[in-house]
This record gives C-alpha cells, structure tokens and sequence, in this order.
C-alpha cells in the first residue's frame, strides 16, 4: 500500500510538474519586460490645411512592460525623437534647418499572439501626450503639449533573459488653436519604426 500510495504521489507529481517545465522550456516574456531602443525613427507627414512641412526625426527611447500573462499587458513607453537637419518646404520656398526635438511619453494595451514560439507578433494602442520643444527659426517659441494616439504592432524574440524587438507606430497628434503655424494648428499623423533590445527583468 506504502509503495502503491508513492508511485501515485509520484504521477501526480510529475504530471503537475511536466506542463510547468514545457511552458519554461519555451523563450518568452516575462512579468517585466524593459525595452531600450538604441536607434529609430520618426516621421510626420505634411498638413492637409496648413500645409505644416513633413519632416523626420532619428528616435531613441525606451519602455517597460508588465505583463498579466503571456498574451495580455500594459506598457509605458518613453521616447524621444531628435531633430535632423533637413530640406523642409514652406510652401514655395525650401529651407534647410533642423527640425524641432520632440519627446513622446504614452501608455499602451499590448495584445501578443497565442503561439508558444520565441517569436511573438503583437498589437499594441494607447494614448499619451508629446511635448515640442522650442526652435525659434520654425516659429516655436515655446514648448507645446499635445494629445496624442497611437496604434500598431510588431515582433519580439526572446532567448531567455535577453530579446530583440521590431515596432512601428501609427501616431496621431490632436491639434490646438494656440499651436505654432509649424506644428499643430491641425491633427498631424506620424509613423514611427524602431529597434530595440529586450531585457526579461522579472519572470
């Protein structure tokens, strides 16, 4: 009976046990997730109305995600996005002047596919704000704030602690009647793309 009641305990324990060491076995993210982003990009297209210039500038950042499991979780993103020198059109004239630093900050749901690969595709959204900082031969005075939204996706692989990560972003910038004729005056929509390493710091 002793020896009976053992070899049980023992299937109990190992089936318990097996389906905790396969999900381990499989790369992935952890509860916290930080990533840095060493090098990117954000561009903004031109004004409908305005006729505001399109212009692009090199971004870098980063963020730190908490997930609730391995397909549902929240991430606060901060990054900023430097400005370039670069032929910027005022109508029908081309200037060559550096574009305005911008810094973006936002919070985001972050859906991952239901896959156990190392490779997780994602869709992420969120709302946040971007702050334009003062470039007085653009006409900006003053650093303005404004609403923004944004939408995309992307791709992470994980090799247990450490990962790499592709992203991009729809963005959409609210307009404000105080803006600078540049910048603001209407709703601009950007696109941001990066790449970023991963760090598991919390499994």
């Amino acid at each position: 009976m002793t020896r009976w009641i053992a070899a049980v305990l023992a299937v109990i324990g190992l089936a318990a046990v097996g389906p905790v060491y396969a999900q381990e076995s499989t790369p992935g993210p952890g509860t916290v997730v930080v990533t840095i982003v060493p090098g990117g990009a954000t561009f903004f297209t031109e004004g409908k109305d305005t006729k505001g210039p399109s212009f692009g500038n090199y971004g870098l950042g980063g963020s730190v995600e908490v997930n609730f499991n391995r397909y549902v979780g929240v991430e606060g993103e901060f990054s900023g996005a430097l400005g370039v020198k670069q032929d910027l059109q005022f109508g029908a004239l081309t200037s060559n002047i550096k574009s305005p630093n911008l810094i973006n900050y936002s919070g985001n749901v972050v859906v991952s596919a239901a896959n156990h690969s190392s490779v997780l595709p994602y869709v992420t959204g969120g709302v946040g704000g971007l702050t334009l900082f003062d470039t007085v031969p653009l006409g900006i005075n003053d650093p303005e704030t404004f609403l923004t939204g944004n939408v995309g996706g992307g791709v992470k692989w994980f090799n247990g602690r450490w990962g790499l990560r592709g992203d991009y972003r729809f963005i959409a910038v609210r307009s404000k009647d105080a803006a600078p004729s540049f910048f603001g005056q209407e709703t601009r929509y950007g696109h941001r793309v990066y790449g970023g390493v991963l760090i598991n710091a919390g499994r």
